[in-house]
């Protein structure tokens, strides 16, 4: 017969293997942390883009894009000529992604405080439209907010998605009281097109942030750059938002949470006119996810289909 410190002994050994088995599953990852030195930097970018904003003709976002920090690129040229920014580490399901679009925002209206839109894409996002039909589109009577002499911004604003309380408590229960109630939380699309109002109340915010930018524990359920600038638009001037996106996502066969990767087979004129199409009185504007390969193909019909309306 076994005696008893024996079997302890044992079952403690024997339970090891399973700790690193089901360790990853119990224990959420490490995050990536946003540090005080970062924060105080941040700081420093929105309160300078703030005091640079002035009166001027209204005019489209710049084209600015994130270098990643840990891959070594040169600047490209063309549109994009000096338009590169200093980009920090970012973390899927972190609060990193929504530092790294309020300092677009920043670098954006530094770059131009005349610019009266931001759209916020991502490379794999292709237009669907010439950005003369864009701009049109967004300066257009129907933009307009009802009876006000101002435009609304495009961001996706939902407040029942049925996976919202899962969302809500991502960073535990009750963590995000008071700032943040359940009835006043909202998800969406983390692409958007911003006004210039709206684009200052993100980098202005305070509040809500140091509550997002709190660390998930329940990491499948933590998408915080699709939960804070929703919430926050909502709470602050819900008349002026939209509560749709103009960028087209296919769905439909979606592979742990990304969307559909579309290939260069799949690119054709008939594509385009399907992604435009939308259930608002507005076409999509933007489509994702596109394959780098997919370049060659879209170039073909660059002129002919996506730049011609």
């Amino acid at each position: 017969m076994f005696s008893t410190p024996f079997v302890l002994s044992f079952s403690l050994l024997f339970s090891l293997p399973l700790l690193f088995f089901f360790a990853p599953q119990i224990l959420p990852p490490r995050q990536v942390p946003i540090t005080l030195p970062d924060e105080i930097e941040d700081l420093s970018l929105f309160r300078r883009a703030v005091f640079s904003t002035i009166s001027s003709q209204p005019s489209f976002s710049s084209s600015l894009y994130r270098l990643d920090p840990s891959i070594k690129l040169s600047s490209p040229g063309g549109v994009f000529e000096g338009r590169s920014i200093a980009a920090k580490r970012t973390q899927r399901a972190s609060a990193t992604l929504i530092s790294a679009a309020r300092r677009l925002l920043a670098n954006a209206i530094l770059d131009d405080p005349s610019n009266e839109f931001f759209a916020l894409v991502s490379q794999y996002c292709i237009p669907l439209h010439s950005f003369k039909f864009l701009y049109k589109s967004l300066f257009s009577t129907k933009n307009r907010v009802k009876n006000e002499h101002r435009y609304r911004s495009f961001i996706e604003i939902l407040s029942k998605d049925p996976t919202l309380w899962k969302r809500y408590n991502a960073r535990g229960k009750n963590v995000m009281l008071p700032e943040v109630s359940f009835d006043s939380f909202r998800v969406g699309s983390q692409f958007f097109v911003l006004t210039k109002k709206h684009a200052l109340i993100v980098i202005k915010d305070r509040k809500l942030w140091k509550k997002f930018k709190l660390p998930c524990i329940k990491v499948d359920s933590c998408y915080p750059e699709e939960h804070y600038f929703p919430t926050l638009l909502s709470a602050e001037d819900p008349e002026g938002c939209s509560n749709y996106t103009l960028t087209r996502v296919n769905w439909t066969d979606s592979v742990n949470g990304h969307p559909h990767l579309y290939k260069p087979p799949e690119v054709s004129p008939k594509l385009i006119f399907e992604l435009r199409q939308s259930n608002t009185s507005f076409d999509h504007m933007f489509a994702r996810k596109f394959s780098p390969d997919c370049l060659n193909p879209l170039m073909e019909i660059a002129d002919s289909v996506i730049f011609k309306d």
